[in-house]
């Protein structure tokens, strides 16, 4: 079996990787920027993309693909003889300036819309293409809220991720590919119970959002490729109090079922509209905020001043 991973470097991708090969599964890991042999390869956390990147290709299995998943052409050279794709890449955080006042083009390519959505059907097109990729994996996230505050949030701080997001899904869902779409909870903190605490939900269910490790999603996205009936499915992981879960994700995944309601078949509209609204919002405080501020420094002044006299 050989597998396709894109996002390599991320936090999630590299981790998807070495669990690849540990497996002893071949991996075709996408790279956007060359291997420097001078730095000390790493995996760990703080380490340097060129880090992780010279550790990850030094891995049994593991062939690095120059590329970009934004280019058609990457894609196809990334998915060469492969199963599978594991497609753990995300949008690189802007300045908040920059996505507040719609500064960067949608057809840049480091624009959510590129890296979101553009990425995604350029695997759709290449796994249509391919004679042996049959499933796609795509990592998410909850968005199917477009007002709920953490999504307005995140959609005017990063160039209207989440509703790229929940684009790109629904071109999995409609494409007649294999896809598990997965849909993570918090992911960054390490510090958290694991033992007998993973949770998911098919069919897109909601589950509350808990904190997640990299490292239980990266189990996830290798293990559901074992699963044929996590074929167009899209799980909400999530983790619930100790005891209550799994140790790992077979019995869970053992037990989904392929995708039967109806997803919207849009949200884009509403994700802007909610990002807007935000923004006039925040707008709002920051006007008020401005206007007590001055009020008050006219106060101290005055009644320094007022001393003084």
């Amino acid at each position: 079996m050989r597998v396709a991973v894109t996002g390599t470097t991320g936090l999630l991708g590299r981790q998807v990787v070495e669990r690849l090969s540990n497996k002893n599964i071949k991996v075709n890991a996408l790279l956007r920027h060359p291997i420097d042999n001078s730095v000390t390869p790493s995996i760990d956390k703080d380490a340097k993309s060129t880090q992780v990147a010279l550790y990850l290709s030094q891995l049994p299995g593991v062939t690095m693909v120059a590329g970009d998943a934004t280019d058609l052409a990457s894609c196809k050279q990334l998915v060469d003889n492969c199963d599978a794709i594991i497609a753990a890449h995300g949008p690189v955080k802007p300045p908040p300036i920059q996505s507040l006042f719609r500064l960067l083009p949608e057809s840049d390519p480091v624009h959510s819309r590129s890296v979101n959505y553009v990425a995604v059907q350029n695997m759709i097109d290449v796994v249509k293409e391919s004679k042996s990729c049959k499933r796609i994996v795509r990592v998410t996230g909850k968005g199917e809220e477009p007002t709920a505050f953490f999504t307005v949030l995140i959609n005017m701080l990063g160039n209207m991720a989440k509703a790229w997001n929940y684009e790109g899904e629904q071109l999995l869902r409609t494409s007649g590919v294999d896809y598990t779409i997965i849909r993570p909870g918090v992911m960054g903190r390490n510090d958290i119970p694991t033992n007998k605490v993973r949770a998911l939900a098919d069919n897109g269910q909601d589950l509350k959002v808990t904190a997640v490790t990299h490292s239980q999603i990266a189990e996830l996205c290798c293990d559901c490729l074992d699963y044929s009936n996590a074929a167009k499915t899209t799980l909400t992981a999530m983790n619930v109090d100790e005891g209550l879960g799994e140790d790992s994700y077979a019995p869970l995944l053992e037990n989904v079922k392929a995708d039967s309601r109806e997803f919207p078949s849009t949200l884009l509209e509403e994700h802007k509209r909610g990002a807007r609204n935000g923004a006039v919002i925040l707008a709002s405080f920051l006007a008020v905020f401005v206007s007590v501020s001055v009020a008050v420094l006219k106060s101290i002044s005055g009644f320094v001043l007022g001393i003084f006299h």
